[in-house]
């Protein structure tokens, strides 16, 4: 049966996982992470030093968490507000935060680095904005065009976008670039991505024809059980922020003078991407719970490689090691939110963020005190990192408890659903 003349035809399957990828890798990869490759180029430069790069780090992570808790009270602002009001649409947004995004990041290569807080903490709600909506309105998309376990390819966005910045900041540390330069290419090549996928961003998330499909039934799931998911994601913010934020600046302190320095954060990027094509591959029957204990496992191990061992080889595992499960931990965790609330997904989703946001937050500033009250610079990274591990370990042991106080019960024809445990 052919579309009715003037209406858009729907999106296929990976048209949509593709316009994903390239929204989280702006809005990610670009907007919030292109900051890490740049910061021994801005260091260099001197128009910052350690910690004023911990409170930029900080003032995006804030951002971030504030961008995630106005997602989750989206709903409810709209509802209560005077004279009543509609609910933007979730595409719209989409593009609203990757507008954002592209003029932030320029914005950055200006010389005013009064304004770089201000502009790092707007990215960083942009980026929360383009997170949530997009994985709110392609999962919901995708499961409506039968291939749900397609969403893993929207989470190879953030990978592909740090494995690009990575290595472009490489070849401009290289070439002797300024800073200001890189964050001005950066700023170009967001707005080429977002001019490419702008169109796709329309129409709801799923039609009224097939929500009633695409949707879970509603089930029981308690305050505390959510409540503790809730926690045991945000420990992996924390987890992983250390390494993601100070990655270069470390492996410089380990290895002063390697010609390998700037290639530890675009493999990283690369086991994103690749960690989040392969959680595609995985039944989609598995409890995404236990998939997420694995992913915290693996991630603890990568950061405490770069402090065990502080090598060549060392500090290229780790690095895959923390990339690989790093936004298959944020689809499994997005796909749990789903099956937790089917009936208010996005504002869980968003409060979800919002904790996860909060772990961000508390790296850098830890780290900028440890390293104030350690012996040398090495010792101090190395107790943010083994700090940043304990939380992953944490959190995974709280999710292990968490299969074990609320298991799931499988059923051939139905999403998976709990049985409470006395």
């Amino acid at each position: 049966m052919s579309a009715a003349p003037g209406r858009p035809q729907p999106a296929r399957p990976i048209t949509v996982a593709l316009a994903g990828l390239c929204a989280l890798a702006v809005a990610m990869g670009i907007g919030r992470f292109a900051f890490t490759p740049l910061l021994p180029m801005m260091l260099h430069d001197g128009v910052v030093n350690l910690a004023t790069a911990s409170w930029l780090a900080t003032a995006n992570y804030i951002g971030y968490l504030m961008g995630a808790v106005l997602c989750a009270l989206l709903p409810t602002l709209v509802a209560h507000w005077p004279g009543g009001a509609t609910m933007p649409a979730p595409a719209r947004l989409v593009k609203l935060g990757l507008a954002a995004t592209v003029l932030l990041t320029l914005g950055m290569a200006a010389p005013w680095a009064a304004s770089w807080p201000t502009l790092r903490f707007l990215a960083g709600v942009a980026s929360a904005f383009v997170f949530v909506q997009t994985s709110g309105w392609c999962l919901a998309r995708l499961a409506a065009l039968g291939k749900p376990t397609w969403g893993g390819l929207i989470y190879m966005g953030p990978g592909l976008g740090i494995a690009l910045s990575g290595l472009a900041a490489s070849a401009m540390v290289v070439d002797g670039w300024a800073a200001a330069s890189g964050w001005a290419v950066f700023g170009v090549l967001a707005l080429l991505l977002t001019a490419g996928i702008w169109r796709i961003f329309n129409g709801p998330a799923v039609t009224a024809a097939t929500q009633a499909n695409t949707v879970p039934p509603a089930t029981t799931h308690g305050a505390a059980e959510c409540g503790y998911f809730a926690l045991a994601y945000g420990l992996s913010g924390l987890g992983y922020i250390v390494t993601a934020t100070f990655l270069p600046v470390i492996a410089r302190q380990a290895l002063p003078g390697s010609v390998w320095l700037d290639l530890f954060w675009p493999l990283l990027g690369l086991g994103v991407a690749l960690g989040a094509f392969l959680s595609t591959r995985l039944p989609h029957h598995i409890d995404r719970r236990r998939l997420l204990v694995g992913c915290y496992a693996m991630q603890a191990l990568g950061v405490l490689l770069s402090v065990w061992w502080p090598s060549l080889v060392g500090f290229a595992l780790g690095s895959l090691l923390v990339g690989l499960p790093f936004t298959a931990i944020s689809f499994f965790g997005m796909q749990e939110a789903r099956r937790l609330r089917p009936a208010q997904a996005a504002a869980f989703m968003g409060q979800l963020t919002a904790v996860y946001g909060l772990g961000q937050i508390i790296g850098p500033p830890m780290v900028a005190l440890l390293l104030q009250h350690s012996a040398n610079v090495g010792q101090g990274f190395a107790r943010g990192l083994e700090s940043a591990a304990g939380a992953l370990v944490l959190g995974a042991m709280l999710l292990a408890w968490l299969t074990r106080r609320y298991p799931l019960l499988e059923t051939p024809h139905a999403p998976l659903a709990r049985s409470p445990r006395a």
